[in-house]
């Protein structure tokens, strides 16, 4: 069952879905971890592309633990986001389980040289998370507006895509004027849907 968007505002929404992945399983989104790595890992934007940009995720986001570790061992050059006191993500290399470092917010982050805010321009794809996508490509994020500047320095050649599961993909979301679309998504049961 999707979730109903209605006329509900980006707080409410955010809530509604959020209460909804708490209620899945650990089975569920251990199973949806590997069909999203598997998913994510035969695209030859990921897998071709030289490097990807790709989020860590923590809590009940969908899974991207496996993709990471999977395309690392496969070649591809993996960035992963740091979080920056101005809400802004700068990006260093995944070198492994034992690069990431915890933070004060909860996260586990590279520790390795940074490369800048800019540096997706030059990533053949960035994964990015999200709360809900719609059909025309635009995402609910958390709220900080972090993935909104990362999706506007992508370069002209840089697929994006966000990770959701199969209820988050949604007729609509509330949008203002700097949320940026989407490429695609992939879903456990629907997988990759580009726009």
């Amino acid at each position: 069952m999707d979730i109903d968007t209605g006329a509900e505002s980006k707080q409410d929404m955010r809530r509604r879905i959020r209460a909804a992945r708490r209620e899945m399983s650990e089975e569920q989104r251990e199973q949806a971890g590997s069909v999203f790595r598997d998913t994510l890992s035969a695209l030859p934007q990921l897998t071709m592309g030289g490097t990807v940009a790709v989020y860590y995720s923590v809590g009940t986001e969908p899974d991207t633990h496996k993709l990471i570790a999977t395309l690392w061992k496969q070649g591809t050059y993996v960035l992963l986001p740091v979080f920056l006191p101005n809400r802004d993500l700068d990006w260093a290399a995944y070198d492994g389980p034992d690069s990431l470092e915890s933070t004060d917010q909860g996260l586990l982050e590279p520790t390795g040289r940074r490369y800048g805010v800019d540096a997706v321009r030059r990533c053949a794809a960035v994964v990015c998370p999200a709360l809900a996508v719609d059909q025309r490509g635009l995402r609910l994020g958390k709220g900080a507006g972090c993935y909104d500047r990362t999706l506007s320095r992508i370069g002209p050649n840089t697929r994006t895509i966000a990770v959701i599961y199969d209820t988050e993909l949604v007729d609509a979301v509330p949008a203002e004027a700097h949320d940026r679309p989407v490429h695609g998504v992939v879903t456990p049961q629907r997988g990759v849907h580009w726009f």
